[in-house]
């Protein structure tokens, strides 16, 4: 009987006819990592290979176990010390020979084969625990996880305690932790695959993998940042592809209509980001050179609407521009503005506004003119983003106490909750062909729900247009900037975003 492969190994089906060309056991570059090698003594060699054009390691290895005292596996490695964070989503090649199988993340402190170790890991047969040797020798522990069959990994370093985050994609995380391991300050930190049986080799396949440093004690937001990545979502797979890396603060990617460029900001200008030669070009914005997170594109992607500080008129204020460059025209008098949508038609802007210490949702001709308010709910509103048919606009409030998705008439009537749980929800953007909703979950135990922070770990949630229960698509360390506007593909099947990490 054939043995069905599963989804992410399916790319790579020629591959593993040849795997045996693989098998060596020398250190070399593996993708990100420094290394890879087969821990514990006269292990039956294992291989680890990086196929850069779909971004997947592909680990093979056998060995007795990883448990009791020392282990035998294969590892791909890198050096690093500090605060990490650690993300993949992982599966299995074939049936299992042992049900006890692993794929996962480890942290070492040597690459001695009964080193104290940390490790994230899911077995053969769905097990998911969170397992560590605390001394050489020792005996290994192990903390299981409530749910079984994760395909989402997360393993994640705070000084000497460990978290592990696991899901099965779609789902939100569960979490376990185990505190007091030191391990040291520099340590291995890679993927492993062991197979439970020293004769036999298995095979994992791993996507998506990101190493994050995360925001230090007491970072100050709006002073220090960190770096950026530029990704792009896939939204029938979930797969991520990172397109820029930069060490400067990028933010809010909008996707332009003819599917060409994203337009995001950083240090105060425009920039236009090709995706074809994957590289940004400043856009004229004249004088207005403190712009922020909240800018939009219209709908025909002909103008650019900019929320830009001005200090002598109250904070943040709306400026349209063409999308060319050029000297853009101040809309609203008065700050804070922050702009979050166009009309269909072009002819309106909807933004949020604090007006008697308030912040509510507005519109306001794209002309210029006078200010309609659209919310008077006591709290946060925030948001406002117009359906592609231009009968509802779509917005995030607190009014209930946590922050949730909520959408209105056109013209402010009808205002009802999309939303309910224990996340708080931001900015909620609408596919081009009407049919999803994106938006941001931050964490209720992390985060306040007037609160829009930096560094956080957040979801990106999908739910139809029609309501549902919201699909985590994406499990990302970002925050403010991560996805503040519009940021889908015209055809509807991705969205951009933000990811930070440290960048040295």
């Amino acid at each position: 009987m054939k043995t069905k492969l599963p989804h992410l190994a399916r790319p790579i089906l020629s591959l593993l006819f040849c795997m045996a060309c693989l098998f060596t056991v020398a250190q070399q570059n593996v993708g990100i990592f420094d290394g890879h090698k087969d821990i514990g003594d006269n292990v039956k060699p294992g291989a680890a290979t990086y196929i850069a054009a779909t971004g997947q390691y592909i680990i093979t290895g056998a060995g007795y176990n990883v448990w009791a005292d020392h282990d035998e596996f294969q590892y791909v490695w890198k050096k690093m010390a500090g605060d990490f964070i650690l993300y993949t989503k992982a599966e299995f090649v074939g049936s299992w020979v042992d049900y006890h199988r692993k794929v996962g993340w480890m942290v070492r402190k040597t690459l001695d084969g009964n080193s104290p170790h940390v490790n994230a890991v899911v077995h053969g047969d769905g097990l998911t625990s969170l397992q560590f040797r605390k001394t050489a020798g020792g005996i290994t522990e192990e903390i299981k996880s409530k749910i079984t069959k994760a395909s989402i990994i997360q393993l994640e370093r705070k000084g000497t305690t460990y978290t592990m985050r696991v899901a099965k994609y779609g789902e939100p995380f569960v979490t376990e932790q185990v505190a007091d391991i030191g391990l040291g300050d520099e340590v291995y930190v890679g993927l492993f695959v062991g197979s439970h049986n020293a004769d036999v080799s298995e095979t994992g396949i791993f996507q998506d993998v990101r190493i994050s440093v995360p925001a230090h004690e007491g970072l100050i937001p709006y002073k220090e940042y960190l770096g950026s990545n530029i990704e792009v979502l896939e939204i029938a797979s979930g797969k991520r592809d990172i397109l820029y890396t930069s060490p400067k603060s990028l933010q809010a990617p909008n996707w332009t209509p003819d599917g060409k460029t994203l337009l995001y900001n950083s240090e105060g200008l425009m920039y236009a980001f090709n995706l074809e030669s994957r590289t940004p070009v400043v856009i004229n914005t004249g004088d207005v050179k403190n712009n922020n997170n909240d800018h939009v594109l219209s709908f025909d992607g002909k103008m650019l609407g900019l929320s830009s500080s001005l200090d002598n008129a109250g904070g943040s204020i709306i400026y349209t521009v063409p999308v060319t460059g050029g000297m853009p025209k101040q809309i609203t008098p008065k700050g804070p503005s922050y702009l979050h949508g166009w009309s269909v038609d072009g002819k309106s802007l909807v933004f949020t506004g604090q007006r008697n210490k308030e912040f509510d949702i507005y519109s306001v001709p794209s002309a210029g003119g006078k200010e309609t308010q659209l919310t008077t709910a006591k709290g946060l509103d925030d948001g406002p983003e117009f359906t592609p048919d231009g009968k509802y606009i779509y917005f995030n409030s607190n009014r209930t106490g946590t922050m949730q998705i909520w959408r209105m008439n056109a013209d402010g009537s009808g205002q009802a909750a999309v939303t309910t749980g224990d996340y708080q929800d931001w900015f909620p953007h609408i596919s081009p062909d009407g049919k999803w909703i994106v938006f941001v979950s931050f964490l209720k135990e992390e985060t306040p729900s007037d609160e829009h922070p930096f560094y956080k770990h957040i979801y990106l949630r999908l739910s139809p247009i029609e309501g549902g229960t919201p699909k985590v698509i994406a499990y990302v360390y970002g925050g403010q900037g991560t996805m503040n506007t519009p940021s889908w593909s015209p055809d509807s099947k991705k969205v951009a975003f933000i990811s930070n990490t440290t960048i040295k």
